[in-house]
């Protein structure tokens, strides 16, 4: 009701156009280019550096906000240039549209200082070589102004050194939005050290030094003669740097023929961390020709090559400069050049990507503890203070055979353990394991076994078959002879602590006084492989009931392959090539290895390896697949080898693949999930690591990342001592 006596409004006519005055204007430009002090510094460091100083020192006040000044030792600025100094569109760097093309310095539209004398106090003092005195100006608004009341705003003579001194004053004093924007002192002045870090990375022949206004010391000192590892381990730490990987990469047209003149053209160089160094932010410092940008693509490329590196939420430190032909690069699209364009922009972006990718897979993909050096060090030292107490003890002995009959008569008394000798758990200790049997939660039927049921049953022992292949008896000598004493040992003697991460398999197990964290994934492959050397040719088999085909199984595996445009063949014909490969071996695989393949091309039996361990069906499609390419069918001794090995990588438990998006209807799937992580954990511990203490014999190569040793209690006493 109350809009029927509403007035109806009349809709309102066209505004009339104004030309916008020149301050305002000029104001306006200069908040799209000076959003904070850090940017201020950023467009006054980039001059420093087309003025070629090789020494820039900066002073800070109060973030920035209050003085802001940057001495640097370039070339300087002549006195007749001083007027148009703070002029809009005033550069030495270009003269017409077609210099952008081959622009190879940092500044050229000539607006980050007039843009700061219009939301600031600008002053400079400069010297040329040829000059005999510095000269000073002061700015507003982009024209010169008189430095103290009553004066001319002509250049002044006065003392100085060679180069340029620019200071910034009251930043933002006439933009009260702005300047109630910004944050804090200390923040605005951790972007300035921010900038001034990733500049002297990227220019280790350039001296950077900044520190706030009274301070003696500086926040951040580089030298003008170093390089970029040593600077980043200056700036971001030994942490960092210690761990950094270097690459560089190119285009095919500089690969092929060094053609620098094409525009296509473009050369990269890259610093970045390894697996052993994660973070929990991304630090990305990308230069395009020499130029600090942002590119969220490129970024965004690199990280997923980390993804499959580093662990979820951890992330990498990562240097990338770009030279990319200055004819391919657009660098005027950001009114502070914080972005640029240029062309091929996805395929450098790839190339730079796999390049990483190769590196880091190359390297060691798990983590390296400091500790390591303390296995094979602790080994020694303590096989070597063993031998030294026997002989010690052996000449005591003797002393007091050569005594007195008095003496020898005499009891003598219990040598005194200290604490930290003291070995906190037995082997010898009864469990109650050992009293009420302890079955698996999710007791499979293996009524498809060609073995008794364990309930029917004690466990037996795995007897060495008799083969009189010469290859056979080759292997077998070589695991032994491969034997690493004192590793075995401990697998042989341990006591079981817990898994600590079951899809990383790592586990700890405690071996006399020392913890050791190892993969359990890894001690189960060789133990597989040492079962199947084991009982060559008299293998227990598993029946699978119905028996798939063996060509639906390899094309299962094969579909789920990425990569396998590398063969040149389709994915119908190397399913084909997999399949008639086995099929043609079919007596073979059957007599040596219990895998029975029927003519029809069904899978009947697999090996049995392991009483009381199945492993995961979901692998064999994987199996099968791998046993094509994978195993070397042309000589006797490397197919029996890579056989065994694939078939020890089929049975060792992997990381479980968990499926986050199920949704309600989807609990009773989640419980078997549970269900199944829960039977899998109960194996590792009562089955594969009892299987280890009997039969495995560790090699040295198991030192290298699977067995490592996290604490000693002598050296944890220590440490209890010094609190």
């Amino acid at each position: 009701m109350g809009t029927e006596n509403r007035p109806e409004t009349p809709p309102p006519g066209p505004l009339p156009i104004r030309r916008l005055h020149e301050s305002l204007i000029n104001r306006i430009a200069a908040g799209e280019i000076i959003h904070r002090p850090a940017s201020a510094l950023k467009e006054l460091i980039e001059n420093s550096l087309d003025a070629g100083a090789t020494s820039i020192r900066v002073v800070v006040k109060d973030g920035g906000m209050k003085l802001l000044q940057i001495q640097d030792n370039g070339c300087g600025i002549r006195k007749a240039d001083l007027p148009l100094l703070a002029e809009r569109f005033t550069t030495s760097k270009l003269s017409t549209f077609s210099d952008l093309s081959a622009l190879t310095t940092y500044g050229f539209r000539g607006e980050a200082l007039a843009s700061i004398s219009h939301v600031a106090h600008l002053s400079a003092v400069t010297k040329t070589k040829s000059d005999s005195c510095a000269w000073k100006a002061s700015y507003s608004d982009g024209v010169p102004v008189p430095s103290k009341a009553g004066q001319t705003p002509d250049p002044k003579p006065c003392a100085g050194n060679d180069g340029t001194t620019l200071t910034i004053e009251d930043l933002f004093y006439n933009t009260p939005t702005r300047l109630s924007a910004l944050r804090s002192s200390s923040e605005e002045y951790a972007r300035i050290l921010d900038v001034m870090t990733k500049y002297a990375v990227h220019n280790p022949n350039v001296s950077f030094v900044c520190k706030k206004a009274g301070s003696s010391s500086p926040e951040l000192s580089t030298p003008s003669s170093s390089d970029i590892t040593q600077t980043i381990r200056l700036l971001y730490g030994h942490t960092i740097a210690k761990e950094l990987v270097h690459i560089t990469s190119s285009s095919e047209t500089n690969d092929e023929h060094g053609g620098d003149d094409d525009p296509e053209s473009w050369t990269a160089e890259a610093y970045f961390t390894n697996a052993n160094y994660q973070a929990k932010k991304t630090v990305f410092l990308l230069f395009i020709n020499h130029r600090l940008v942002e590119s969220p693509r490129i970024k965004r490329s690199i990280e997923s090559v980390y993804s499959g590196v580093l662990p979820k939420g951890a992330s990498p430190f990562v240097y990338l400069s770009i030279n990319i032909h200055p004819r391919s690069v657009d660098v005027n699209v950001h009114p502070t050049k914080r972005e640029v364009h240029f062309l091929n922009e996805e395929a450098i972006t790839e190339k730079i990507s796999d390049s990483i990718q190769s590196k880091l897979v190359g390297q060691s993909q798990s983590r390296v503890f400091e500790y390591q050096t303390l296995l094979t060090g602790g080994i020694a030292e303590a096989s070597t203070k063993t031998r030294r107490g026997k002989e010690k003890q052996k000449e005591i002995e003797d002393d007091d055979a050569g005594g007195d009959e008095s003496q020898e008569s005499q009891p003598k008394e219990p040598k005194k353990i200290l604490s930290q000798h003291k070995i906190r758990t037995s082997m010898k200790d009864r469990t109650l394991e050992s009293m009420i049997p302890v079955v698996d939660p999710s007791r499979v039927d293996i009524s498809n076994i060609d073995e008794p049921s364990p309930s029917a049953a004690p466990a037996r022992e795995v007897k060495e078959s008799e083969c009189y292949l010469s290859s056979v008896t080759e292997l077998r000598a070589s695991v032994r002879k491969g034997k690493h004493h004192y590793l075995t040992e401990i697998i042989e003697k341990h006591i079981f602590v817990g898994i600590v991460d079951l899809p990383r398999s790592l586990s700890l197990i405690q071996h006399s006084t020392k913890l050791y964290l190892v993969n359990h994934g890894a001690l189960a492959e060789e133990l597989f492989y040492q079962l199947a050397l084991r009982q060559f040719g008299d293998y227990s088999r598993i029946k699978l009931d119905p028996p798939p085909p063996l060509r639906t199984l390899v094309k299962l595996a094969v579909e789920a392959e990425e990569d396998t445009g590398r063969s040149g063949m389709s994915k119908e014909k190397i399913v084909d090539c997999i399949v008639k490969t086995l099929m043609d071996r079919r007596a073979m695989l059957l007599e040596y290895f219990s895998i029975s393949i029927t003519s029809e091309g069904d899978v009947e039996t697999f090996p049995l390896l392991l009483r009381d361990y199945t492993p995961s069906l979901d692998k064999l499609p994987m199996f099968l697949m791998r046993l094509g390419p994978q195993v070397n069918w042309t000589s006797e001794k490397e197919c029996f080898s890579s056989l065994m090995r694939e078939l020890a990588y089929f049975y060792a438990p992997g990381p479980i693949l968990n499926d986050s998006d199920h949704d309600s209807e989807s609990t009773s799937l989640k419980d078997q999930e549970k269900q199944q992580e829960k039977s899998n954990k109960w194996k590792i511990q009562h089955v594969l690591f009892q299987a280890m203490r009997r039969y495995l014999i560790a090699p040295k190569s198991l030192l290298d990342k699977d067995v490592v040793q996290v604490a000693s209690l002598s050296e944890l006493y220590k440490v209890f001592e010094r609190c």
